[in-house]
């Protein structure tokens, strides 16, 4: 059997309870644990419950006296609206054209919107670093990407793949800001397309997931023991609802 049609009762499930707003189920689940987690990990300091409440009921409940950032509450929703997207577009190509969608969706608002040369929805303009760490020139971002989308769709993809996408994404780094959630959706949509149980880095595994980004290439056990420890995570969610996955999936061919 084709490792696809293992992941077809999730798949169906995340766009079947998508299609009817249903509360309660693996799709509500994903999307508050994964918009809070992601979110969290790059800065936000909404809580998970903030979160939870914002996605049930399009408002914000807030302690007396609390403050909040906008952008905050602004990206929590667009990144529920970007898990839709991936979602709708599992099973299609990974092409530059949805990369550049989903951030767009995700800055769309924001303050960094307001401003021209942060490019919101296309590659960098200017060059940028991360963790003190030189990335792509904006000039050749481009080309990397297309190379690297190129060689990567020529492939059958299993997790060690994917992971390697998402490291050679990241220290790409095509945008301004964003590349970290932005990376991890991809993450997601890929291992859906590719018949791969997904998972959800929690903040808990932040610096874990933050050193096996850094040494992969020298030791990749580091990346790829954190994404299988937040994959069984994710397991344990599936097997509460009753979702049937490939427990056993090699990790390259």
């Amino acid at each position: 059997m084709n490792r696809n049609q293992y992941m077809q009762p999730l798949l169906a499930a995340l766009r079947e309870q998508k299609k009817m707003g249903m509360k309660g189920g693996i799709y509500h689940r994903t999307q508050i644990d994964m918009t809070y987690n992601s979110n969290h990990i790059e800065g936000s300091r909404l809580t998970h419950e903030q979160t939870r409440y914002i996605f049930e009921t399009n408002t914000i409940g807030m302690a007396d006296g609390e403050v909040v950032n906008v952008n905050d509450i602004v990206e929590t929703v667009n990144h529920f609206r970007c898990i839709d997207l991936v979602i709708e577009h599992a099973t299609d190509d990974l092409t530059s054209e949805f990369i550049k969608q989903l951030h767009g969706v995700l800055k769309a608002g924001t303050s960094d919107s307001r401003k021209d040369w942060f490019a919101v929805g296309e590659y960098k303009r200017l060059p940028n670093e991360v963790g003190g760490e030189e990335t792509c020139p904006p000039e050749q971002v481009e080309g990397q990407m297309e190379a690297l989308l190129d060689g990567y769709r020529k492939g059958q993809h299993q997790f060690n793949d994917i992971l390697d996408l998402h490291v050679q994404f990241e220290r790409i780094h095509p945008f301004r800001d964003g590349n970290g959630r932005v990376g991890r959706l991809i993450m997601f949509k890929e291992c859906l397309r590719s018949g791969v149980v997904p998972f959800i880095i929690t903040d808990e595994l932040k610096m874990f997931y933050y050193r096996g980004l850094r040494e992969w290439g020298h030791v990749n056990e580091y990346l790829t023991d954190t994404c299988l420890m937040a994959q069984d995570q994710y397991k344990a969610v599936l097997d509460y609802f009753r979702i049937k996955y490939e427990h056993h999936i090699p990790l390259n061919t």
